[in-house]
């Protein structure tokens, strides 16, 4: 009855957010370039919260399509992930081949690839869905990511 009425083809919302129904109104196109400039441009940690419903997922969403192409992400919408499996899937999505290495020779090769990007001209931003969820003591380790080497960001979205 409301796809008639609004005039729309599908059903607005869903479990994953639908892009093209993005509403940059409520200052969320604003917060969505603030994003895109300070994951393209800047270093550091950013984290995006607000309630639930508030479009804290499109956001990530967005930055998947809009970010520019010197920007590689990595998405992680599971983040109740164990710190290293966190890792290997950062790894994984680094294309390194980390089958039965320990997790101090993987941290070592990710920072191997992100100065490897680096030096090409590219960042690497890893983008924590629902980080809230994240088990205890893990909220600390982008914010350690960052400490050393060369242009790591997260964006972590949390639901509070």
């Amino acid at each position: 009855m409301y796809l008639e009425h609004f005039g729309l083809d599908e059903p607005p919302f869903r479990i994953t957010p639908v892009t093209v129904f993005f509403f940059s109104g409520a200052n969320r196109g604003e917060i969505l370039d603030a994003l895109i400039y300070s994951l393209s441009e800047a270093e550091g940690i950013v984290k995006v919260s607000g309630e639930v419903g508030s479009g804290k997922t499109m956001l990530c969403r967005m930055l998947l399509e809009r970010l520019p192409e010197h920007v590689e992400t990595i998405y992680l919408a599971n983040p109740s992930l164990s710190r290293e499996e966190m890792l290997y899937a950062i790894a994984d999505a680094l294309g390194l081949n980390i089958d039965g290495k320990r997790v101090g020779i993987v941290m070592h090769s990710i920072q191997n690839k992100l100065e490897e990007k680096a030096r090409e001209g590219k960042r690497v931003v890893v983008l924590v869905d629902e980080a809230h969820a994240m088990p205890l003591g893990h909220a600390q380790h982008p914010e350690q990511a960052r400490g050393e080497g060369p242009r790591r960001q997260a964006c972590r979205r949390t639901g509070r």
